[in-house]
């Protein structure tokens, strides 16, 4: 069985590097970060017209129809040159799941994706574990709270979780102008939010649409995780080989390169698992959800410990905001923060895994 990226999967890739190596450069973010915009709109723009937003849209809108494996093939570009746009809120967390179980209206939402003119999110969090739902769907209203929304304020709709009265869960597509939206903290320039539900009205996803919403949204976090660290290993990678110490150049010292060698163990583990769970999402495998589950716990601490690693690899520069790996040390906290963290994904492995015990 062949596990590679097939030549259309690789042409993705390339497109989608070269890109934003020219669109996302460190003198680009710098400017960006001043501006204090959203997202960088040229970015967008540039990726609209290279067709790479369309990725998981449908081909009836305008979309290339391609699923989970090539959605983390860009979506893992994008956190290697952590390029600020709602790729992650508006493919993963909304796109792709309406792509897989939306009603034929709901598809008819995807229309601007391609083109760069809608952004949309999905509120996969709430207070406590990842995954938890008590929001409330009666009668097509939806009642609770989420957080960690990205672009809830840009987005035209939000795909939201809610437990109905029989404990089951949909997935209710929510016009932005039905919820109350509270800006939250962030690590990075990324705007997230805390949407208050309120008899919020919403129309609900087909048949596996929690499934496909949940997977969807762990899939797209891992994947910029796997970028992010792909990215900083890069960064330094570099600096080690040219930074001199006592005549001599850092990746010269066995310390040294013990360190860089623990830093790239953590990201060929992520990377094993994140396409380990695209592929099994892609094939839906009766264990994707233990797959995922592994990858979130690699991007949520081994990933996060790794660009530690990497900041004391530099230094007092590695702390330096002028200096680009600030950028990816933020997102890695942000993507961890998002998954729910370790503890959350070693809870939830060992859940999985005493189910599949039982049965």
């Amino acid at each position: 069985m062949e596990f590679d990226l097939d030549e259309a999967q690789r042409e993705l890739r390339s497109l989608a590097a070269d890109l934003l190596g020219r669109e996302a450069a460190p003198q680009r973010l710098e400017a960006f970060e001043k501006a204090g915009a959203a997202y960088d709109p040229a970015i967008w723009k540039a990726l609209a017209q290279a067709g790479l937003l369309g990725v998981v849209v449908p081909e009836r809108q305008d979309g290339a129809g391609l699923g989970p494996v090539e959605l983390t093939v860009l979506l893992r570009e994008i956190g290697a040159h952590v390029a600020p746009v709602p790729a992650y809120a508006t493919l993963a967390l909304a796109a792709l799941p309406i792509a897989l179980t939306g009603t034929d209206a709901q598809k008819e939402l995807l229309a601007g994706v391609a083109s760069g003119e809608t952004v949309l999110t999905g509120a996969y969090r709430e207070v406590g574990p990842s995954g938890t739902v008590e929001t409330t769907a009666r009668c097509g209203r939806l009642t609770g709270v989420k957080t960690y929304v990205p672009y809830a304020d840009e987005a035209s709709h939000l795909l939201v979780p809610a437990r109905t009265d029989d404990g089951t869960i949909q997935v209710h597509v929510v016009e932005r102008s039905e919820v109350a939206v509270v800006p939250q903290p962030s690590a990075t320039s990324e705007p997230l939010s805390r949407v208050e539900l309120d008899g919020a009205r919403g129309t609900p996803l087909g048949a596996g649409g929690w499934d496909a919403f949940r997977r969807s949204a762990v899939t797209g976090a891992v994947a910029l995780s796997s970028g992010v660290i792909e990215g900083a290993l890069g960064l330094t990678t570099e600096y080690v080989k040219t930074r001199e110490q006592f005549d001599r150049a850092l990746a010269q010292f066995q310390a040294v390169t013990m360190q860089i060698g623990d830093v790239y163990i953590a990201k060929r583990a992520l990377d094993v698992a994140v396409w380990a769970g695209a592929w099994r999402f892609a094939t839906g495998a009766d264990d994707t959800d233990e797959v995922l589950a592994i990858a979130a716990y690699n991007a949520s601490d081994p990933v996060v410990k790794a660009l530690y690693t990497c900041q004391h690899l530099h230094g007092g520069i590695g702390l330096d905001v002028t200096y680009p790996l600030h950028r990816y040390f933020a997102w890695a906290k942000q993507a961890g923060h998002l998954l729910g963290g370790a503890e959350d994904q070693l809870d939830t492995l060992g859940a999985l895994v005493a189910a599949q015990e039982v049965q």
